[in-house]
């Protein structure tokens, strides 16, 4: 799908599916999903539950399980267009939250919090969600093309009260403005379980290396801000939010050893939370080392030696289903 047609579709999308009942939107976005899934465009994401799942189980519960995966993507992008019509009562009254007292409590005595999140649930929910309590957050969007469609993308998040930094092209250090936040004691949030650049720390994930982003550990090492990974599933017809328990900066090794024991750490939470819910894991992009390209270029602005690069916010699928491989 090319750049004029990937913004009609998206802005569409905002301005349409509002319009339709619930009930049929939802069914319409199950049956793409299906549609897609029928047609391949699950093979990465097969590829990655494989590992949830283990090597013996029968391949007829992985694609049961990739299915299931597929729909509950597409629910993600039908919510997403959804939610500037959602009301307060129903963004606030369908979640079934717990840990989320911990985070709160930190903030109130003006200690930053940096959520790391994996790919899971409905995120612009969640950040809607809390907002919606009273706390603002900051978060990272990957710059997408055409910028027509990116600055919508940044407009439809902070129309739901989040600030969005760019990854590249905006605010002069990201990094830095981040750490700004935090040590004012703001909540920052980050996916963390997909390396965006080639400055990634690898760690142990499902039985195998991955790389995940160094950000947020440092970011929470740097700033004396609390590093609490957050779970997102679907429960029916509620969501489902898991505050877990802060991730501590270890008090022995280097920073460098630190940073990597705190992302092995936060990797270890994932694995837990996604074993749980299998099929809310939307990872359709190659995450795991034996599956990335020999050669990966780093993303523009990102950092291999002192400050890492941090996570983004997922940029748009230019279809339903898995990005093209490149």
């Amino acid at each position: 799908m090319g750049e004029r047609a990937s913004t009609l579709a998206y802005s569409l999308g905002w301005a349409l599916v509002r319009r339709f009942p619930e009930r049929a939107g939802r069914w319409a976005f199950a049956r793409i999903a299906d549609r897609v899934w029928r047609g391949g465009g699950a093979r990465r994401l097969e590829a990655n539950l494989r590992r949830v799942i283990g090597p013996e189980a029968p391949q007829a519960r992985l694609r049961a399980l990739s299915r299931a995966g597929m729909r509950s993507y597409l629910r993600y992008w039908y919510e997403m267009f959804r939610l500037p019509a959602m009301g307060r009562e129903q963004i606030l009254g369908r979640v079934r939250s717990s840990g989320i007292e911990a985070l709160e409590a930190h903030i109130a005595a003006g200690r930053g919090v940096v959520a790391a999140l994996p790919h899971m649930g409905n995120w612009d929910h969640a950040g809607a969600w809390i907002t919606l309590r009273g706390i603002p957050l900051t978060t990272v969007a990957e710059r997408l093309r055409p910028e027509g469609l990116f600055q919508r993308f940044v407009a439809f998040r902070e129309s739901l009260g989040m600030e969005v930094l760019p990854l590249t092209g905006g605010e002069a250090g990201v990094f830095a403005a981040l750490a700004r936040r935090l040590r004012a004691g703001g909540l920052v949030c980050l996916l963390a379980d997909r390396d965006l650049t080639a400055g990634g720390v690898e760690v142990e994930f499902f039985g195998e290396a991955a790389r995940m982003p160094a950000g947020p550990a440092t970011l929470a090492m740097r700033t004396g801000a609390a590093l609490m990974p957050v779970s997102l599933w679907f429960d029916g017809p509620h969501w489902g939010i898991r505050v877990h328990e802060e991730i501590a900066v270890p008090a022995e090794g280097d920073r460098a050893q630190r940073i990597r024991a705190m992302t092995q750490e936060l990797a270890r939470v994932f694995e837990g939370a996604i074993a749980e819910h299998p099929q809310d894991w939307h990872m359709l992009q190659r995450v795991f080392v034996s599956d990335l390209e020999s050669r990966r270029v780093p993303a523009p602005g990102a950092t291999v030696d002192g400050v890492p690069a941090v996570s983004a916010a997922p940029r748009p699928p230019h279809e339903p289903g898995p990005p093209r491989r490149r």
